[in-house]
């Protein structure tokens, strides 16, 4: 068809050279012309609706063991895991470090924590992470396991109880924090022995496992009013002139200089995953970069313009639906669209929180509007389980928002913005 046209064009162009007075010929090659064109055209408009039919698109939801009963038997996790394969989902962020457990046999939380595995009846005798590879690939889902609690752990954990000069503390010398009704520790992310303990574990589970990629969060920075123990101190001192650090948490200064720790580790880390399995996706799924910074430490949009992260999966979870556009549209978020795969968060409710579906509708056609690349809900229980409306009612829902299937977008297998 190609060839035709050009034909046509060339023998038009040959014709008015040739100056011929044949207008009755020239108008019937100009006819054929003109039909050529129009053919061509159809057939590549045919070839770019088959290409949007098939473009990628990150379709995700987390698995978690809080609020869950998921992971904790080997034909629901295999059900699960063919079910959103059957509902078109692509990609599963499977929890393999909560409660201060590991969720896999893991020898480096034997060594330093005393037990191996997260210790509920459900996980024991299992490697749930090889079974979610296993079945997951078998079903064509892309695997990425998420380090959930990063630095954090309950205040009553082994790992606390056993190791509690790795832990960070609060202006006036407390180390619990409030996570709704739970108390919570942080592990010192400063500490050389804390940083060596947690990449160690992300790099066995990047060795041991044939995972597509590994997930960090917020929890991979610190809570900005934590940083005051006798270590972090002296450390800011001895790089500020022997200035100790501002008892505001929020000082630009000693928020600026925590966070670049931080972004430090998280390069270190980065390199070490790379080193182990190059073609390991590295993702993040943080809260919008102000609330990641200023609370957290955690600047994601630096990690971003590093090239430290290869996989951004940003938490929105809004009611409002103008709030929700809103942070769609910052700055830093349409930056990061146009150098890595941008996707959202989006809040399918928790145990005390139901979400309808026609609220996620909405907001994932909002997400489609701004051709992000994807979303990936929060989280897999209260995607038709926790829910007050209709379970059959939702799986209908979740139908229409996937009608067919599609693949998981990778930076490093030639995903363009």
């Amino acid at each position: 068809m190609k060839k035709f046209v050009i034909w046509c064009i060339e023998s038009h162009a040959w014709w008015k050279i040739r100056q011929s007075r044949n207008l009755g010929f020239f108008a019937v090659l100009l006819a054929l012309s003109m039909v050529a064109t129009v053919m061509l055209s159809t057939s590549l408009n045919a070839q770019i609706i088959t290409q949007r039919s098939l473009v990628s698109e990150l379709r995700g939801v987390w698995l978690t063991n809080i609020d869950s009963d998921v992971l904790f038997a080997r034909d629901r996790l295999k059900g699960s895991l063919q079910r959103l394969d059957e509902l078109n989902f692509n990609t599963v962020y499977p929890a393999v470090w909560n409660w201060g457990y590991t969720l896999y046999p893991s020898k480096v939380a034997q060594k330093v924590i005393g037990r191996s595995l997260d210790p509920t009846p459900g996980l024991q005798g299992r490697d749930i992470l090889k079974e979610i590879v296993d079945v997951g690939h078998q079903q064509g889902l892309t695997v990425i396991p998420w380090f959930e609690f990063g630095f954090m752990a309950p205040a009553d954990s082994l790992l606390a109880k056993n190791r509690p000069q790795w832990l960070t503390n609060l202006n006036n010398g407390k180390r619990i924090l409030k996570e709704g009704i739970h108390d919570r520790v942080w592990l010192n992310p400063f500490r050389p022995e804390v940083q060596q303990f947690i990449q160690d574990l992300i790099v066995e589970i990047v060795r041991n496992y044939d995972i597509d990629g590994i997930q960090f969060d917020d929890h991979f920075g610190l809570p900005s009013v934590l940083g005051y123990d006798a270590y972090t101190v002296a450390l800011y001192k001895k790089e500020h002139r022997g200035k100790a650090p501002s008892k505001n948490p929020q000082d630009a200064e000693w928020v600026r200089w925590r966070a670049n720790k931080i972004t430090d580790f998280m390069k270190r880390v980065f390199k070490a995953i790379k080193a182990t399995k190059k073609d390991c996706i590295v993702s993040v799924a943080p809260n919008p970069q102000r609330f990641s910074y200023d609370f957290f430490l955690a600047d994601w949009q630096k990690w971003e313009r590093l090239g430290i992260v290869e996989d951004l999966v940003l938490q929105i979870y809004r009611d409002d639906l103008n709030v929700f556009v809103k942070e769609l549209e910052y700055p830093e978020v349409k930056l990061a669209k146009s150098h890595i795969p941008v996707s959202i968060g989006i809040l399918s409710g928790l145990k005390n929180k139901s979400v309808p579906i026609q609220q996620i509708q909405t907001q994932v056609q909002k997400v489609r509007d701004r051709n992000f690349a994807g979303v990936s809900f929060f989280f897999y229980e209260t995607l038709w389980n926790l829910s007050k409306e209709n379970p059959q009612e939702r799986l209908s829902g979740f139908q229409k928002i996937f009608p067919t299937a599609t693949t998981y977008p990778n930076l490093l297998t030639g995903w363009k913005p």
